[in-house]
């Protein structure tokens, strides 16, 4: 997983769930809670050794003996224990970070914009009606099933082929998805939770990747 390029923080974390909290005026506000958590800097890229700035993140803690000798070693020059996700985000700043400094929670006070970026839930092999949100063919007399076929893909003699891009039946899901411009409402700083605003991509438990907001507030 890589950001775009940018001067911007980030943090890797792991959703937790959706709740609600209330404002000030008694309204309640849906937000989704993740845990950012074990956020350590394991490399450093530079123009003069990679040819480009980035920071590269780790996140999760994993059992040392189940990573490969060449993540061991990588790990190890870094000073730091194995984490089980790793994620390079491009920014102008890098030269600020240094291997093994650990990441706070305090880069997403509240009242932050944010961009999470995650991998949607995977839906499996969907028809066209369910993955793109096709009419359905009328239910009556002499229909002969036809409610949710497809009907003509509009290729006979020319091109005599089916075009690339085609809204078709297919696996419908599980791709990476960004939302943008979200609102921290608070940030926990004891226990290293964000609640964002709004609905994020994946399920509970799926790995998402919080930056600052590309487009501002």
């Amino acid at each position: 997983m890589t950001s775009q390029r940018g001067s911007h923080k980030a943090l890797l974390g792991k959703k937790i769930g959706m709740t609600q909290v209330w404002d000030e005026n008694g309204l309640f506000i849906p937000v989704t809670l993740v845990d950012v958590s074990t956020n350590v800097v394991t490399a450093v890229k530079t123009e003069e050794t990679d040819g480009y700035k980035a920071v590269q993140i780790g996140y999760g803690q994993i059992d040392p003996t189940k990573v490969t000798k060449p993540l061991a070693g990588h790990f190890a020059k870094a000073g730091v224990t194995p984490r089980r996700h790793l994620v390079e985000v491009r920014t102008e700043d890098a030269a600020d970070y240094k291997p093994g400094q650990e990441l706070s929670i305090e880069f997403f006070p509240e009242g932050s914009s944010v961009d999470v970026t995650g991998t949607t839930k995977g839906k499996g092999f969907a028809g066209t009606i369910k993955r793109w949100g096709f009419k359905s063919y009328r239910r009556s007399h002499g229909s002969h099933k036809n409610e949710r076929r497809p009907g003509s893909v509009g290729a006979c003699a020319t091109p005599g082929r089916i075009l690339k891009g085609k809204r078709m039946a297919g696996r419908m899901g599980h791709v990476t998805a960004t939302v943008q411009s979200l609102t921290v409402v608070s940030a926990d700083v004891e226990n290293s939770i964000l609640a964002i605003k709004g609905a994020i991509p994946g399920p509970k438990g799926g790995i998402v990747l919080v930056r600052t907001a590309v487009k501002g507030a």
